[in-house]
């Protein structure tokens, strides 16, 4: 998949690798109205099993929760793997406002997802 947001200026990067067949996109930056598209248009790219690592987000909103609600329930209805690491309450507080932290296939680590994803 291609680099996506490079540059000092750039209010979100989005990058890809792939581990154990897995899809693994790493965020940084702001996850709102004006990276919606962008971060739509990444994740419209990626493979059916994806882990999303939220560390280098520094802001999320309610439509960036609405993207990764919509690509998670999408991947339950599929019987694709799913999973959320390296979330911060500090930084995505909308997933806890929501309740949504309770539901979400979070976890802390890479690893950690990998291991559940493989159940």
């Amino acid at each position: 998949m291609p680099e996506n947001g490079e540059g000092p200026v750039a209010a979100l990067s989005l990058t890809s690798s792939t581990v154990d067949e897995i899809t693994v996109i790493r965020v940084d930056g702001v996850l709102d109205a004006t990276t919606r598209e962008q971060f739509a248009d990444y994740l419209a790219m990626a493979g059916a099993d994806l882990v999303l690592d939220l560390a280098g987000v520094t802001f999320m909103d309610s439509r960036a929760l609405g993207l990764i609600v919509h690509h998670w329930q999408t991947s339950l209805t599929s019987g694709s793997k799913f999973a959320l690491i390296g979330v911060e309450y500090t930084k995505s507080k909308v997933m806890w406002i929501t309740g949504l932290a309770q539901r979400l296939p979070i976890y802390d680590t890479l690893d950690d997802a990998l291991a559940a994803l493989k159940r």
